[in-house]
């Protein structure tokens, strides 16, 4: 099913790219500046299992959280005016990005590896994907990850920005995109 009836201006915006990028805390921001509900489909998930991810990932396996996963992306895609975080391998399941991609506007928040790496300290605790791997390794899943965030509607480089200053330009950007491509009465 497609949102064929929602202009773009009423469409959500989905927000993609490796974990710890910033998904979640841009989008929350972003949010608040269009004046849009926010929902973290990790966060659902944990509500769901009740249980944080690592727990999910040991109790249920991938497979589970993946399931849960993607019937949440599913239901939210499908409503106007949500800034929706997804986590950094949602965008495996090509089912999940053909309904973003249909049905919504996907985001990609870049960084580069260099940036992400200065990152590292504050994710590995949590991260079930980062567990037992080497720097190379995780490298790796960066780079192989990339390809898949390159189907995106819009991609921005987020390297240089604190959250708040992306938001704003972000906001500024969508809302300018809105004006010029807004059907003409």
């Amino acid at each position: 099913m497609r949102n064929f009836g929602l202009s773009i201006r009423e469409k959500s915006i989905v927000c993609i790219g490796f974990m710890g990028v910033g998904k979640t805390t841009v989008g929350k921001l972003l949010a608040q500046k269009l004046y849009r509900n926010f929902v973290d489909i990790d966060a659902e998930i944990e509500k769901e299992f009740s249980m944080p991810i690592p727990l999910i990932f040991e109790t249920y396996g991938e497979k589970a959280f993946r399931k849960k996963e993607k019937e949440l992306i599913e239901y939210y895609s499908h409503q106007p005016l949500y800034i929706i975080s997804v986590g950094g391998g949602a965008f495996l399941q090509k089912e999940i990005q053909a309904m973003c991609l249909a049905n919504c506007i996907v985001l990609f928040l870049d960084i580069s590896w260099d940036s992400w790496k200065e990152r590292i300290h504050i994710l590995s605790g949590n991260r079930p994907l980062l567990q037992g791997r080497s720097i190379e390794d995780i490298k790796e899943l960066f780079l192989e990850r990339q390809s898949i965030y390159s189907l995106n509607h819009s991609k921005f480089q987020i390297d240089h920005f604190e959250a708040e200053e992306a938001a704003e330009y972000l906001s500024d950007a969508l809302k300018l995109s809105w004006e010029i491509y807004a059907p003409q009465r």
